[in-house]
């Protein structure tokens, strides 16, 4: 396996707890946390997965099609036939696909697709550091 592959994979061991916890926590500003900040760490596990699948991909690029794609499935969750809450109603369907629209979680998008491009950018100055 590649370093950089190997940096995303520990990326994601770090990212992924992190997002779950947002979206259990339960304490001061819970409804801030569990609805709100859990959005900044979804865009950049997916990120790191785009990332992951695409290596050669510029990470602006995929910043910005995972900030369009988020955003296409935050506007999905307006839509609701029945074959679509029947994947809802799953762990894996709520947690990709979300269960309600929130204009407030589009700020959220934008910063953690931010914040991703920025990762992978360090991800791949770390592996050309590991080159020289």
């Amino acid at each position: 396996m590649d370093r950089q592959r190997l940096l995303i994979i520990l990326s994601l061991i770090v990212i992924v707890p992190i997002g779950f916890l947002t979206k259990y926590y339960q304490g001061p500003a819970q409804d801030w946390l569990n609805n709100s900040l859990g959005g900044f760490f979804y865009e950049i596990f997916w990120c790191l997965v785009f990332a992951f699948i695409f290596l050669k991909t510029g990470s602006l690029k995929i910043a910005i099609w995972v900030f369009i794609i988020t955003c296409a499935l935050e506007f999905l969750q307006l839509w609701h036939p029945p074959f679509l809450q029947i994947i809802r109603a799953t762990f894996v369907g709520k947690t990709v696909l979300g269960t309600s629209f929130t204009w407030t979680d589009f700020p959220y998008y934008l910063a953690g697709s931010f914040a991703g491009f920025l990762w992978l950018k360090g991800i791949k100055n770390l592996v050309k550091k590991g080159e020289s």
